[in-house]
């Protein structure tokens, strides 16, 4: 009897714990203990077959073949060396790049070091100035690049060299351009060896200041930013080369007062020439140039891509290690990014993929013939691990399970570190060979969610009324669901380029918000609309010129489908979404009118004129050449179709969508006696951070709570 007691209590607090639901906290991602668990700084070992883990404050080193685990070194040991070393001791490991079987770099305060950790001893071997910014250490020579304000600068032996000596603060050097469009994602480029050093510089004298109030003092400040709208003056953009034997600085010959856009900045392998996509302002012509490091002399147009919308290069060239005269490049030109073959005089040798697919990374070239690649030929929903061989194109996935992977290889391309989340498995981490078979498992999955209780998630397709494609959709029924009854409906919605709300991944890509919401009684809804990312050019294109038109016949397309099933109440519909959600979510709300009873938008464009010229002239062209679809997509001129509760939120220190979309919208409200609500988060900017997080989690519930 006894035992059956203890068995019905052990039951009985198995149910409780199955019960647990989320809080405001959790949804808020401000809960560690939910996170996936990683694998502190996997890394591969230099050139070795080894890859290395952090466990417990310990490094581990493992032999890949075999499989044997050995103990490198811990935080104590580590602590010991360094006050061996007259240096101050650390509570954290920090950060280390494992460049050699013996030896480990790391950086503290701006200083960084080699450690060797087999004979223990460290060695600071550079430094920058504590204000310093935009960070690039060259490991081969352990120079150290980086910008104080609007200057370049480079740190060798204890010495620093200022490169540039612009005093216009307009002119700025070193640091990312084009507002991070067209994959740029830094301004400094290390050549291979070490010995030179290209630099973006940007003249934006025309463009025009833009002003942004900080409250943090008494009297509130003026913070300007540079703010190219479209169809106003943009930044002129130029490369520059620095030689650090001769000291000196070339340009590259690229037409210095052009509104172009210099992107995939590649250096060739000897150091000779480098290699930049020219793109004009109007975005559909793109030339591939090829430049003399020395002189900055244009040596040829090694090809061109045109397209009559628009030509988005986002990678730079990949240059082939065994025969440095090839490179690939990706490329849209026959509606899905693929990989081409080219030499260096520009001659196109093969196009190595084909298909409906989408090659989302390269990895790299690896013995000899193959190169590793991630794409999403399975299924638009996921992105998995591929070679192909260079000889005769066949392309064998490596990647055993289906889901979102990513990878690092060894540097001989025998093996792969395999990540992946997908909707059965939160993160696993695998060790694969290179014909795509299990060696290992690292790390098994351990979803941190078990104790939960969640609506259950579907994922499944619904045709557009524009062309028949499939649009992917995403369900979660509320807790405890019951068919018979009729519940709300929230839909969650983004719908804009770069972005797809809708993956194989943990969740299905829903994240925690958006569970949280479904446990509260809501039906959760997304559908990915043409203009999202992964479905090809032809399905992206589709909103050219016309922002939001085309996104919401598919996104009532969803609508209609909900409406059709027995258990939604169609009198409840709300809609939500941030940023180009933001502007969708309020084009929803406005030009489907009485469609939602309720909608929160945050971050929202809401005049495509007051956005800015890279992201915005692509899919629009300029307010100049395409006037009638800027009237369109404006939500200005629909405010007199408000109907229902909005609410619209903004950070007043945005400088992605600056604050006066929302003003000129609450504007236009008043002026046409329209009820409406708003909320702002002070000093936050594009997206709300840290603790406002929680607050704004529970005002979006609460605001669907009390109006839906």
């Amino acid at each position: 009897m006894v035992a059956i007691f203890v068995f019905a209590t052990q039951f009985t607090l198995f149910a409780q714990q199955q019960q647990k639901m989320m809080t405001a906290t959790d949804a808020s991602w401000l809960n560690p203990a939910l996170f996936p668990k990683r694998v502190p700084q996997l890394q591969w070992m230099g050139k070795t077959d080894n890859y290395v883990f952090l466990k417990k404050n310990t490094f581990y080193k493992v032999d890949a073949a075999r499989g044997k685990v050995v103990p490198l070194f811990d935080r104590v040991i580590l602590n010991k060396d360094l006050t061996n070393a007259n240096m101050d001791s650390v509570k954290r490991v920090p950060q280390f790049t494992f460049f050699a079987a013996d030896q480990a770099g790391f950086s503290r305060a701006h200083r960084f070091y080699v450690y060797d950790f087999r004979n223990h001893t460290i060695k600071k071997v550079n430094e920058v100035p504590d204000k310093a910014k935009n960070i690039s250490f060259e490991t081969k020579t352990e120079r150290v690049a980086f910008t104080i304000k609007n200057n370049l600068y480079m740190a060798e032996n204890g010495k620093v060299t200022q490169i540039t000596h612009d005093e216009n603060p307009d002119y700025v050097n070193g640091q990312i351009v084009s507002r991070n469009e067209f994959g740029i994602t830094k301004g400094i480029f290390w050549s291979p060896s070490g010995n030179m050093l290209a630099f973006y510089h940007k003249d934006q004298s025309r463009v025009f200041n833009y002003p942004l109030v900080d409250i943090d003092h008494r009297i509130a400040k003026v913070k300007n930013i540079k703010y190219p709208m479209a169809g106003t003056p943009s930044e002129y953009v130029s490369l520059g080369v620095y030689d650090l034997k001769t000291g000196k600085t070339v340009f590259l010959k690229t037409d210095p007062k052009s509104e172009q856009y210099l992107t995939a900045v590649t250096w060739g392998p000897a150091e000779k020439y480098i290699y930049v996509a020219v793109l004009n302002r109007g975005q559909n012509h793109m030339w591939m140039n090829k430049y003399d490091a020395s002189t900055g002399a244009l040596i040829k147009t090694l090809f061109e891509e045109t397209n009559p919308k628009y030509v988005e290069p986002l990678f730079p060239l990949y240059f082939n290690p065994f025969n440095p005269n090839e490179f690939i490049w990706n490329s849209r030109r026959d509606g899905w990014n693929q990989l081409y073959l080219y030499n260096t005089d520009g001659k196109l040798l093969k196009q190595l993929t084909k298909g409906k697919w989408e090659v989302t990374k390269v990895l790299g070239y690896f013995m000899k013939n193959k190169v590793y690649f991630i794409s999403t030929k399975e299924s638009p929903l996921q992105k998995n691990l591929y070679s192909v061989d260079m000889r005769n194109g066949k392309v064998v996935r490596l990647s055993p399970d289906h889901g979102t992977h990513s990878a690092m290889v060894s540097k001989d391309g025998k093996y792969l570190l395999d990540i992946f989340s997908s909707t059965d498995v939160c993160r696993d981490y695998k060790l694969l060979n290179y014909h795509g078979k299990v060696v290992r498992t690292i790390q098994k999955d351990n979803d941190p969610l078990s104790g939960y209780k969640l609506g259950k998630m579907t994922i499944f397709t619904l045709k557009s009324k524009i062309d028949g494609a499939l649009l992917y959709c995403r369900m979660i029924k509320p807790v405890n669901f019951d068919s018979t009854k009729k519940y709300p409906v929230i839909v969650y919605v983004y719908g804009g380029p770069h972005a797809q709300l809708i993956t194989d991944t943990w969740l299905g890509g829903a994240g925690f918000m958006l569970n949280y919401l479904a446990e509260n009684g809501y039906l959760i809804f997304t559908l990915d609309n043409h203009g999202s990312e992964n479905r090809g050019r032809d399905f992206e294109q589709v909103i050219f010129r016309h922002l939001g038109t085309n996104e919401i016949k598919d996104q009532m397309t969803g609508v209609n489908y909900l409406k059709s099933l027995p258990y939604v109440d169609s009198t409840r519909l709300g809609v939500d979404g941030w940023s180009f959600g933001g502007f969708m979510t309020t084009s929803l709300m406005l030009r489907e009118p009485g469609v939602f009873k309720v909608a929160v938008a945050g971050g929202t464009v809401v005049d495509w004129r007051y956005y800015e010229v890279m992201y915005g002239e692509r899919y629009m062209d300029t307010p100049q050449e395409n006037p009638e679809g800027y009237k369109e997509a404006s939500l200005l001129n629909y405010v007199h179709n408000l109907k229902g509760h909005l609410l619209m939120i903004h950070g007043t220190m945005d400088p992605v969508v600056v604050w006066q979309n929302d003003l000129l919208f609450l504007q236009k409200a008043i002026h046409e006696n329209k009820l409406m609500d708003y909320f702002v988060y002070p000093g936050q900017e594009h997206g709300v951070r840290g603790r406002d997080r929680l607050q704004l989690t529970r005002k979006i519930k609460s605001y669907f709570d009390e109006w839906l």
